[in-house]
């Protein structure tokens, strides 16, 4: 169920559209951080309190890889494994949060603490590999950076 202050926000969000479907994407973007993924439940509040078809909320919802689909860790770690990435070791870093944190591509630690999504390129090719960790950006990358970076985030 979401929170009354999510339901105002969703509220003031449908009035800067100009119908409740070109609301869906902030509409789902407040279910998400309300809920910490979309699941069933939170399509189906965001189709009710916006009035459109639950298959077109879940339709957008499930097109964009913005959202999450099923319970994520405290910290989303993005790492880019495209061609320069690759190249200059993401691929030997992923292998890394394998080894060390027992974290495999699109799973997450078993203490909640970390999801792993690969990402085709954050465009960071210049100084690769790179990663996001939430909304954190972090380049020049190495097992070791990794693992500094890493001990910041709880």
């Amino acid at each position: 169920m979401f929170s009354e202050a999510a339901k105002k926000e969703l509220q003031e969000i449908r009035l800067r559209y100009p119908n409740a479907r070109a609301a869906l994407l902030p509409a789902l973007y407040v279910a998400q951080r309300e809920f910490g993924w979309l699941s069933p439940d939170a399509y189906e509040t965001v189709s009710d309190l916006l009035g459109v078809p639950k298959a077109i909320a879940r339709g957008v919802g499930t097109f964009y890889a913005m959202y999450k689909h099923k319970p994520a860790g405290r910290n989303i770690v993005q790492l880019c494994t495209n061609v320069s990435c690759m190249i200059l070791g993401a691929e030997r870093l992923v292998d890394f949060l394998k080894n060390k944190y027992g974290l495999e591509p699109g799973g997450t630690t078993q203490d909640e603490r970390f999801s792993l999504v690969i990402m085709e390129c954050i465009g960071a090719c210049g100084t690769a590999p790179a990663m996001l960790v939430n909304d954190d950006f972090y380049e020049n990358l190495t097992e070791n950076y990794i693992e500094e970076i890493l001990q910041r985030y709880k």
